[in-house]
């Protein structure tokens, strides 16, 4: 029996990353977001036996927001979603182990944006300033409640101010499939 997903097949993966720490602006929130993507199966011409690339063709997650201010302003909500096609392929799902099966996966959920969206205020998009990837060592494909983890944290900046840094994800300590 093949331990890697058939070429081809979309997969979806739900995620909880509950207790995610964000920095906005100034300010240090605790966020739970739900949600998930969708992955593509690709050859890696690289290594056609041992591993696959995975294509994101879809990435959502969403988050309540409490208020970011001591004013009594309204929390809102915080979403996450892949911007633009991803044209490269960039993740990677590769077999360390036969038996019994162990894998380690690659995820590049970039490019995407952050939109805060808070009442009486206009939303506030951004976008990823470097890659978000995401790194998990699983144990079966697709996962079933494992956890992956940040490769780095993650900055995200205005549209029209790339090198200001509104938010900055510390730590995406996600759940993914079978939730």
């Amino acid at each position: 029996m093949p331990l890697l997903p058939p070429i081809g097949a979309e997969i979806p993966c739900s995620a909880l990353a509950i207790n995610t720490p964000l920095q906005i602006r100034k300010k240090l929130v605790s966020v739970d977001f739900r949600g998930g993507w969708k992955h593509r199966v690709d050859v890696n011409p690289n290594d056609p036996i041992n591993s696959v690339r995975l294509r994101l063709v879809g990435f959502k997650v969403t988050a309540e927001l409490a208020a970011l201010d001591d004013g009594g302003a309204e929390g809102g909500t915080i979403t996450i979603e892949q911007s633009d096609v991803d044209v490269d392929a960039a993740s990677l799902l590769k077999v360390t182990q036969q038996f019994p099966p162990r894998f380690e996966c690659s995820l590049v959920m970039s490019p995407c944006t952050m939109t805060i969206d808070q009442p009486g205020s206009e939303p506030l998009v951004l976008s990823t300033k470097d890659t978000f990837t995401l790194i998990s060592q699983l144990t079966q494909y697709p996962p079933r409640g494992d956890l992956s983890q940040l490769q780095k944290p993650v900055d995200f900046v205005e549209l029209d101010k790339p090198d200001t840094v509104v938010a900055t994800i510390q730590k995406f300590p996600v759940k993914s499939g079978g939730l």
